[in-house]
């Protein structure tokens, strides 16, 4: 029986949504934006832009937020790219400042916020500093 190899850039762009629709988002946007030109054309489709979630979710049903080197990543290389095609934000408390202020976001209709207290709430959304400011 002969052998052959496949890889990844091989299959139709068809099969790699699929693929792609089935894994952690997050791990979408990190691991496959600027791979090439065809991964990033394939990722930067609205199934994967347009509603955002930037928080991990662990196995004991606690949220937390990413990693300080994926934060990096996607607030210096890949939110600055997809800006204007994000509508919604999911977001965990201690990282939504980075998040909010790595780029506008012209597109953004919604803002969902995990692990928030009431007084992040005034002092980010309704005291001296305002965030409003990233809404459409």
């Amino acid at each position: 029986m002969k052998h052959s190899t496949i890889q990844l850039d091989d299959l139709p762009d068809e099969i790699l949504m699929m693929i792609f629709k089935n894994m952690c988002q997050v791990d979408v946007l990190y691991s496959l934006i600027d791979v090439n030109q065809r991964l990033t054309t394939i990722v930067h489709d609205p199934i994967f832009t347009n509603h955002v979630t930037l928080l991990n979710h662990l196995s004991d049903g606690s949220i937390c937020s990413l990693t300080d080197s994926m934060l990096d990543q996607f607030c210096s290389q890949i939110l600055p790219k997809m800006n204007h095609k994000i509508k919604c934000l999911h977001l965990e408390s201690s990282s939504m400042e980075r998040i909010l202020l790595a780029a506008n976001y012209p597109s953004l209709d919604g803002l969902s916020l995990c692990n928030i207290t009431l007084k992040t709430i005034i002092q980010y959304f309704l005291g001296e500093i305002s965030y409003f400011n990233c809404f459409n």
